[in-house]
């Protein structure tokens, strides 16, 4: 049985482990960025397909990945009505439609897929870790580079011409010097350096939980690498915050939790003014370990909610505009979810989002106190919630897709005979 316990055994487990495993080949040639897409569709066209066969029941689906649903359709919707707003023409509608299908769709889709069709939490763990293990042995390369003189950029894949969200996705990038202080940065299968961090943090989530002592250490120490010479200050901050909180929520029934934590709480009464002086004095820390970063995004998070509030309120400007010189021309709201989708979706975009994530996270929080699979799911929505504030969570959605399609998993509702595990 434990042989077999990873094995993929139906198309969809075979589909997703095998793109996890062909990671880092599919960077090589620049084909991350379709693959993504590619497998969300395909394996919700699946789903669909075992609908109508009968082989699975759409009273089956959980109501969380109804709202996931829902929610992602309603960006659409908001879409195309900020497009007529705007008067932005029917070309520029369909490409925006196009990029609708291959982002947020996707973080409906992947968790349909999990919690309808038959997809085992374990066939994923073992992918992770196997990916986990080529990093490993492709990171002295990567971390050599810029010392013996290798190329920065090995080349962008032909395959850019069917992408249209320009090279970054397409670039086999072997490290970035990091301008103004000229130290070398990695980003590794990712299209920039903290998106790296962000897979890091998932592979050590996903890979904690294999059962074999070697492909775990395999996958959590390449997550570990992804993690760390990224030099994400975010990544660092949600591995340190995300398992402590995993486990302290999926104990709140416990007693001895509490009893544990009234000695804390007092403690916190008498030296809150000292630590609130510390957690000020770290955050500017953080700032200030990459000012100019900081205050790029400061600048472009500004931008975009103040023509979010003067021009387009409830559904958005429709299209990402690029900022002034001030930002270096980045996209207005980027390198945060919740400003880009202000700024291109409106309030409601924000709530299309807001409402599935808030009610994944309390649905998983409360089913963490007896099912170990929900903590994990838990901890992968927390992870999702915590880069909504430093990354565009639909532009990355066709890399962190694995997260999604274990989500959809502990969402699934226990069947009768199922044994939570405590």
């Amino acid at each position: 049985m434990a042989e077999t316990a990873n094995h993929p055994q139906t198309s969809a487990e075979r589909l997703i482990a095998k793109t996890i495993e062909w990671t880092w080949v599919l960077w090589l040639i620049g084909g991350l960025y379709i693959a993504g897409p590619a497998l969300g569709w395909m394996l919700a066209g699946l789903a669909v397909l075992a609908l109508y066969l009968d082989q699975a029941k759409a009273s089956a689906i959980p109501t969380t990945v109804w709202i996931w649903l829902s929610g992602m359709l309603a960006m659409l919707i908001i879409l195309w009505v900020g497009h007529a707003n705007f008067e932005l023409g029917i070309a520029k509608t369909i490409k925006s439609s196009v990029g609708w299908a291959k982002g947020w769709a996707l973080i409906a889709l992947f968790p349909f897929a999990g919690a309808l069709l038959q997809i085992r939490a374990e066939v994923i763990y073992r992918a992770i870790c196997k990916a986990g293990l080529q990093t490993l042995v492709l990171l002295p390369v990567f971390l050599a580079g810029p010392f013996v003189g290798l190329p920065e950029l090995l080349w962008v894949s032909p395959l850019n011409v069917l992408g249209g969200a320009g090279p970054d996705y397409f670039a086999a990038q072997l490290y970035t010097i990091e301008p103004g202080v000229g130290t070398p940065r990695w980003q590794f299968f990712a299209p920039w350096s903290p998106a790296a961090g962000m897979m890091g943090v998932i592979y050590v989530l996903l890979a904690a939980q294999e059962k074999h002592i070697g492909w775990k250490a395999a996958g959590i120490a390449g997550g570990l690498a992804l993690a760390l010479f990224s030099q994400s200050r975010l990544a660092l901050v949600a591995l340190i915050v995300i398992i402590p909180f995993v486990w302290g929520v999926s104990r709140l029934g416990k007693g001895s939790l509490w009893l544990l934590a009234a000695p804390v709480i007092l403690g916190l009464g008498v030296f809150g003014p000292m630590l609130i002086e510390l957690i000020d004095s770290a955050a500017s820390e953080f700032s200030a370990a990459r000012a100019d970063s900081s205050r790029v995004r400061a600048a472009l998070g500004r931008i975009a909610i103040d023509r979010w509030e003067t021009e387009a309120y409830w559904f958005g400007h429709g299209i990402v505009e690029n900022g002034p010189h001030l930002v270096e021309y980045m996209p207005i709201g980027s390198h945060h979810s919740w400003y880009g989708l202000l700024f291109v979706k409106g309030l409601l975009g924000a709530f299309a989002l807001a409402v599935p994530l808030s009610a994944s996270f309390a649905f998983l929080a409360v089913k963490a106190q007896t099912q170990q699979l929900a903590r994990v799911g838990l901890g992968l929505t927390l992870a999702l919630i915590l880069y909504s504030f430093g990354e565009n969570l639909e532009i990355l959605a066709y890399l962190y897709w694995p997260a999604l399609v274990l989500i959809g998993i502990a969402l699934k509702p226990l069947l009768p005979g199922e044994r939570a595990s405590a």
